[in-house]
């Protein structure tokens, strides 16, 4: 890793607002991730930058310069602006006037003072990494905690003691384990131990910053390492705590893999199946990566010793939905979020047995339509959920599954399953019938759908017909009789269908 930033990849605006704030006699730095993704190699489409003016001077040197700024962090010391790129695109920018926070440890939200130079906000920040700092617009590198020489270590160290960062945020520590997701570092030893120790502190974080962190972290480069150290420091007991129980003993015998060690290989290989920006899941996507993880979570709870010596786990995956929904709530997520994740996780072993037995072409429709827009997730998560070492058995299970893929596109073909629904509609139904709306039409439309599950697609003519003969077996219809034979003495003769 190259120990000089690359100072190439800055936006020319960034040299610009340089220029702009030392012509009317304020400091300006970038700092921060912007600063760590320059030794990266990469740009970052939001830049931090710091500087020793308040608030109302930065916003008399920079709002006329933007295309337009706003306020919401104000009180924070921060002034948000949006500038278009020459070349085309839009770069979000905030410029922080330097700070010396102090915290109140009870408190969720610290209480900001101002600082007076760029040293002494580069010590409150929260990792040595994150402390390094580009001044404006001579580009001389700041790094008084030798953040490049960690990066280039790849260790994760914070600028102060540790114990002293993570009393300040607590939340700092998810963001050390999100780092080590995203970057590929390691926790040093010393942030590791005060991260264990200090677990009990993230009680204090708001379930929102907590969520955005965790999220932040499934969707990194090395997510599996992120959670690890959730695990290991005692956090996801805390935060997500459905995962270290994951970690079932070990019985004697042997007798069941380790769900734990096996749930993460699932979300590595499930993150190694998403595709790219035109693909059908594009990657990052947290709904996959986040249902291969918890998609065992139903495996402490239903687990059973047989007398026959074998441990069974049956219904874990409706347990786990139900538990991953409730997860996700207590967080915050949103409710597609929840909806998606718990329902690919109820989902995850509906193809088992499919090698063995075989499936008719409606078993293949319900498939389908219970995945819905998931459909692609859920192949994705299915084919992850394999780690056996058996290779004759993962083969068996792979050709399986592509027979599946097979059978299902062909069909798709033919039918389009991604739109599956009965041949006549509510409103066809309650003509035909002498219905007004009410549940006895909507049993109507469910029994038309399944007839369109186990038949495939069928004339309307067809349609009347079974519909007639369900609608002659329920007790309403000789209630509404009288009513119904009225609606169809209308009916022109050619839509009348005869014995």
């Amino acid at each position: 890793m190259q120990m000089a930033p690359n100072t190439s990849n800055l936006d020319p605006v960034v040299l610009e607002l340089g220029h702009l704030f030392a012509d009317a006699g304020y400091e300006l730095s970038l700092v921060g991730g912007p600063v760590r993704d320059l030794f990266l190699g990469r740009a970052s489409p939001d830049l931090d930058f710091t500087t020793n003016a308040t608030p109302e001077e930065i916003l008399a040197v920079a709002q006329k310069w933007a295309d337009s700024h706003w306020e919401m962090g104000r009180e924070f010391g921060t002034i948000g602006f949006r500038k278009r790129k020459r070349g085309g695109g839009v770069l979000l920018i905030e410029v922080t006037t330097y700070r010396a926070e102090a915290y109140d440890p009870e408190s969720r939200k610290p209480a900001v003072a101002f600082g007076t130079s760029l040293l002494e906000d580069l010590s409150r920040r929260d990792f040595t990494t994150n402390a390094m700092a580009l001044r404006l617009p001579s580009l001389e590198l700041v790094d008084p905690h030798g953040g490049a020489a960690d990066l280039a270590a790849g260790i994760l160290r914070t600028p102060g003691t540790p114990e002293q960062s993570f009393s300040d945020d607590p939340l700092r520590m998810m963001r050390a384990a999100r780092f080590a997701s995203q970057l590929g570092l390691s926790i040093h030893p010393e942030v590791h131990r005060a991260m264990t120790e200090m677990a009990g502190r993230i009680g204090i974080i708001s379930a929102e910053r907590v969520r955005d962190e965790l999220v932040k972290l499934v969707c990194g480069a090395h997510p599996r390492a992120g959670v690890d150290i959730l695990v290991e420091t005692g956090l996801a007991a805390l935060v997500l705590p459905e995962v270290p129980a994951l970690q079932l003993e070990t019985d004697e015998h042997h007798r069941h893999k380790d769900v734990y060690q096996h749930s993460l290989q699932v979300l590595e290989q499930a993150a190694a199946l998403e595709t790219g920006p035109d693909g059908p899941v594009p990657g990052p996507d947290f709904v996959l990566r986040f249902a291969a993880l918890m998609h065992d979570v139903g495996k402490p709870k239903t687990r059973r010793f047989e007398p026959g010596g074998a441990v069974s786990f049956r219904h874990h995956d409706l347990a786990g939905a139900k538990l991953t929904a409730k997860r996700m709530r207590a967080l915050r997520f949103d409710n597609d979020s929840i909806k998606a994740v718990s329902r690919l996780v109820e989902l995850h072993m509906r193809f088992y047995g499919y090698g063995d037995a075989g499936w008719t072409d409606s078993a293949v429709r319900r498939y389908v339509t219970d995945a819905g827009p998931l459909l692609e997730r859920l192949h994705r998560l299915t084919r992850s959920d394999v780690t056996t070492r058996n290779q004759r058995k993962a083969d068996r299970l792979s050709f399986a599954y592509d027979d599946l893929e097979q059978r299902i596109a062909v069909l798709a073909e033919k039918e389009e399953l991604d739109a599956i629904r009965p041949d006549l509609d509510g409103g066809a139904i309650m003509a035909l019938l002498g219905l007004k709306p009410g549940p006895v039409v909507g049993r109507a439309y469910k029994f038309l759908l399944d007839q369109r599950m186990e038949h495939g697609p069928r004339t309307a003519q067809e349609s009347e017909a079974a519909l007639r003969d369900w609608w002659a077996a329920q007790p309403e219809s000789q209630a509404l009789e009288p009513e119904t034979q009225g609606n169809r003495s209308h009916e022109p003769e050619q839509n009348r269908t005869h014995p």
